[in-house]
């Protein structure tokens, strides 16, 4: 028996995801879902899908899952909690401004910006504490920075290990990474041995010498490839990036899909993350 689902297309800075309020919907099997609807030509088009239900513990307001278009569930998305502040608060959910959502890596609270006619415009993202250490991957160094050589196929990558819930290796490029070949040392490198989990690979050129925070970032995304943003990725970007001396604590990072600002908070150590989120179409 068929059965009628509303669904909202959104994005964040080009990173899409097909939006489901599951305390109007049961979607009794998402991986299967996300790999069907997420197809482009023959279903919706997506890097994967997001549900959006009731949380879990009694300090937070609302919960997300995240599915990747291969189906395989991820523990955050940066630019999918941004997109979530906004269906929650423009669709007449909630009107808490912050708004707590608990995920697979804890507790995100969103700081809502909302435009003259009351939405969302853009939303603050507290990422938490970025881990500089992977003691079941990489071994304990006390929480200093991890950095590593990978070699796969040809060459030899030199790269920063930064987890943001999920995990990040970001490699500086001496090369113009606008012409990189991500499709052929992405995977390669999602899948390299020492990430039994797998990771997500962010290639990276300063946009300046000066240091002033200007990135350029381009990324191959655990289970969905090539993607167009990706907001947990900017974070350990810019972590990296102040980590090597290539940026301050301040950072806009440009990638395909637009542009996000992401600051390392001294005081408390927290990643705040500001960007924008769109509402593409909706369907059923």
């Amino acid at each position: 028996m068929k059965r009628v689902i509303r669904f909202t297309k959104m994005h964040g800075a080009g990173n899409d995801y097909i939006y489901v309020n599951t305390l109007l919907y049961n979607i009794p099997d998402p991986a299967a879902t996300s790999i069907a609807w997420s197809k482009p030509h023959f279903g919706i088009g997506s890097d994967g899908l997001i549900l959006i239900g009731a949380p879990s513990r009694p300090d937070a307001d609302f919960s997300m899952r995240i599915f990747n278009n291969d189906g395989s569930e991820a523990m955050m998305c940066g630019n999918g909690t941004r997109c979530v502040a906004k269906y929650l608060h423009d669709k007449g959910m909630t009107r808490k401004n912050p708004i707590r959502l608990e995920t697979l890596s804890g507790i995100k609270v969103l700081q809502l910006h909302l435009d003259a006619e009351d939405k969302v415009k853009s939303v603050t993202v507290d990422m938490g504490e970025p881990i500089l250490k992977e003691p079941q991957q990489f071994g304990d160094q006390d929480g200093q920075a991890q950095y590593y050589a990978l070699t796969v196929d040809d060459r030899t990558f030199y790269g920063t290990f930064v987890s943001m819930g999920n995990p990040h290796f970001v490699i500086f490029l001496n090369e113009d990474v606008e012409q990189f070949p991500l499709e052929h040392y992405g995977p390669l490198l999602e899948h390299h041995p020492i990430f039994p989990q797998r990771c997500n690979i962010e290639f990276v050129n300063p946009l300046t010498s000066t240091g002033n925070g200007g990135l350029r970032m381009r990324v191959w995304e655990r289970g969905s490839g090539i993607t167009l943003a990706c907001g947990t990725g900017a974070c350990a970007t810019a972590v990296a990036a102040h980590l090597t001396g290539r940026a301050r604590r301040q950072s806009a990072i440009k990638m395909d899909g637009g542009t996000l600002h992401i600051e390392w908070n001294e005081a408390d150590n927290h990643i705040l993350m500001t960007g924008p989120a769109e509402i593409s179409f909706e369907g059923e």
